[in-house]
């Protein structure tokens, strides 16, 4: 199909590999966009692509609009993946569907399926969260955000089926100094970069909704009460219990813990800001 992926990595070896079985069949080309990986991450690409770049990370938004802006991409589409996640077989097909119909659209969104520790996170409103990773190169750019950033497609665009598979079985405490990052990054996005907050629309696609309900309802109640609210929302009336002890893990840490994180965080910047 004429699409060109791209895939940002550092030390992504025990991800790499499978990220990219599930597209060297397939896409047209594979680009990978490297920040200083000291493990196997290269070597095993080189087993897919010879189109390997090193570019020095400074956060997520701008490697990709690197990789959009420099990178030689000889096709119209192009799909952005991290390691960690994998085209499913019926995204694949469904691709391979759109492509043939002739579809006229800028911008394709799939849902994202979840897999913590083996094990599928279906409950919760975790599952489907769509994600826009397929555009027409010349129409889509990645938000200038500190954390959590989409893609903004200009045109229309459509939801296919199959999924993006994304694979997370972490260390414990390496997963936690993950999360205490990006609650600095995300906690910074609050305060620091409202004039960026952009792609938000209630009567939008999934993701501007998503948006949307996140910084025009969230994050305008209560800190601290929020976290727990959302917890409760997430957990027992969307039903995260049913994914079992995996998905108690999951959802405790991603749902509640790392919530009070951004708002320990928040708390501390408007703290500091009226202390100045």
């Amino acid at each position: 199909m004429p699409i060109s992926v791209v895939i940002i990595t550092l030390n992504e070896e025990e991800n790499i590999g499978a990220c990219l079985e599930s597209v060297k069949d397939w896409v047209d080309e594979i680009f990978l966009v490297d920040s200083g990986s000291t493990d196997k991450t290269l070597g095993i690409a080189k087993n897919y692509t010879d189109k390997i770049c090193f570019h020095k990370f400074e956060n997520f938004a701008k490697q990709r609009n690197w990789a959009q802006d420099n990178l030689p991409i000889t096709n119209e589409w192009v799909l952005h993946l991290d390691a960690d996640e994998r085209i499913s077989p019926g995204l694949a097909q469904s691709l391979e569907k759109f492509f043939s119909s002739g579809t006229d659209v800028d911008g394709v969104m799939a849902p994202r399926r979840t897999i913590f520790r083996g094990k599928w996170i279906r409950f919760g409103g975790h599952y489907p969260v769509y994600q826009l990773r397929l555009f027409k190169k010349n129409k889509g750019r990645s938000e200038e955000r500190f954390y959590d950033q989409n893609y903004i497609v200009k045109g229309n665009t459509i939801k296919i089926l199959g999924d993006i598979i994304n694979v997370i079985n972490p260390d414990l405490n390496e997963w936690k100094d993950r999360h205490r990052r990006w609650a600095v990054l995300e906690a910074r996005e609050i305060i620091d970069n409202k004039s960026r907050l952009m792609n938000m629309d209630l009567k939008g696609n999934p993701i501007e909704r998503k948006n949307w309900l996140r910084y025009n309802i969230y994050y305008k109640s209560p800190l601290f009460l929020r976290a727990i609210l959302y917890y409760f929302y997430r957990y027992i009336l969307r039903l995260g219990f049913l994914d079992g002890v995996q998905g108690f893990v999951f959802h405790f840490w991603q749902g509640l813990w790392y919530r009070i994180l951004v708002d320990k965080e928040i708390y501390k910047l408007n703290k500091a800001r009226i202390a100045r």
